[in-house]
């Protein structure tokens, strides 16, 4: 008779032979022992095959399928007809889960949710761990992951079986995203609330390999990682020393193993501690510097409207001036303009009275040779005696 686990787990692996042997041992150690691991070789990097076959451990179903398009959504659909869990959960293979991250998944679900997903540690490449704290259960957030934007690893999420008509539902056409793709849809397809949110940590998330980035390429880890480079009250759990040459996953590993509850419970607090006191941090000394910034920059944009208006009236004194002496210089210009004319006319006056002058002169001249002739003489004797005999008669 085949064995019907409770959970069926599916961990594709590509190219991390270094540390794919540390998260199936994550899985492995789990508090529910009731699983299948299905670890899906993606055209996966040699050694894979050893490392997965010296655990011995038959839950574990080992799937060595040449490369398929991107992230390989298709070989996961290929193990995923195979499972026989009435849970399907995800495990990345450079994660760590804690040793109850099922057990808690589980309890989530059992108010009817169709999926629940858990709280997850982000890990920077130089051991640094900072919660991501998104709550599907609150509803300005699941609209934000529904339309815009996941910031939830996949390994954080555990769904029902029968929450989908068919169980390999991973988008295969889809070059990146597919997991977040499919959460979106078991939250469409299934009744309210069909999600519930585990309020713990309970997944070590590592920036991908291929990623070659600290923050795993994330703006709000990156946000987290400059506080963390600053601030001296960082809890010393979630800053892990890692070893030269080793990778993070091992540093964590180690210090999981060496007490796994005794520092499951201090990292749970050192998480819960940095959320008050980031939170505390922004109610006491960020929101009243952006308050105070916020009053300084209205003062600023009033004191800027304030020497818009006054440049504008400003502008407006120049346009009137500048229109009063184009008036003036258009009086002026008219001024010259008729002093012109009037000078034209005056210099023609006196060219006129040159000419009378010359033509009087001429006459004057023309009449005194005139008197001094024959003639005026006669006539001036014939004139006298007239009048003279006028004056006595």
């Amino acid at each position: 008779m085949v064995r019907q686990p409770r959970i069926s787990i599916l961990m594709p692996t590509h190219t991390r032979v270094d540390v794919i042997g540390i998260a199936i041992e994550s899985v492995l150690k789990q508090t529910v022992d009731d699983f299948e691991l299905l670890v899906v070789g993606d055209g996966c990097a040699p050694g894979t095959a050893d490392v997965v076959a010296g655990f011995r451990d038959d839950r574990i179903r080992f799937f060595d399928l040449p490369k398929a398009p991107y992230f390989g959504y298709a070989n996961r659909n290929i193990a995923l007809r195979e499972a026989r869990g009435r849970f399907i959960g995800f495990a990345a293979d450079d994660d760590i889960l804690l040793r109850d991250h099922f057990e808690l998944l589980i309890k989530a679900l059992g108010h009817g949710a169709a999926i629940a997903h858990s709280q997850a540690l982000w890990v920077s490449t130089d051991g640094i761990a900072a919660p991501f704290m998104t709550n599907l259960e609150m509803p300005d957030e699941l609209s934000h992951f529904m339309e815009r934007k996941n910031t939830i690893p996949a390994s954080c999420f555990l769904y029902r079986a029968d929450s989908l008509p068919s169980l390999d539902a991973w988008p295969e056409e889809l070059p990146a995203a597919a997991d977040w793709r499919l959460w979106q849809r078991i939250i469409r397809e299934n009744a309210k609330p069909a999600v519930a949110y585990c309020r713990q940590p309970t997944v070590l998330h590592f920036s991908a390999k291929w990623k070659r980035s600290r923050e795993s390429g994330m703006g709000q880890l990156a946000s987290m990682l400059s506080i963390a480079d600053v601030a001296d009250w960082w809890p010393a759990e979630l800053r892990v020393q890692v070893p030269s040459g080793q990778p993070e996953q091992q540093a964590y590993s180690d210090l999981l193993n060496a007490n796994p509850e005794g520092w499951t419970g201090a990292l749970r607090q050192a998480t819960r501690d940095l959320i008050a006191r980031l939170a505390w941090d922004d109610l006491q000394v960020v929101r009243p510097a952006l308050k105070a910034a916020g009053e300084k920059s209205a003062t600023m944009q009033a004191e800027l409207v304030a020497a818009r208006a006054e440049t504008a009236a400003r502008r407006a004194r120049v346009q009137v001036a500048e229109d009063g002496w184009a008036t003036a210089d258009n009086e002026v210009e008219a001024g010259r303009t008729k002093i012109q004319s009037l000078n034209n006319r005056l210099n023609e006056t006196a060219q006129e009275s040159a000419c009378l002058a010359a033509e009087v002169e001429r006459l004057a001249d023309e009449v005194k040779r005139m008197r001094a002739s024959l003639a005026w003489r006669v006539h001036e004797t014939i004139e006298r005696v007239r009048w003279g005999r006028n004056k006595a008669s």
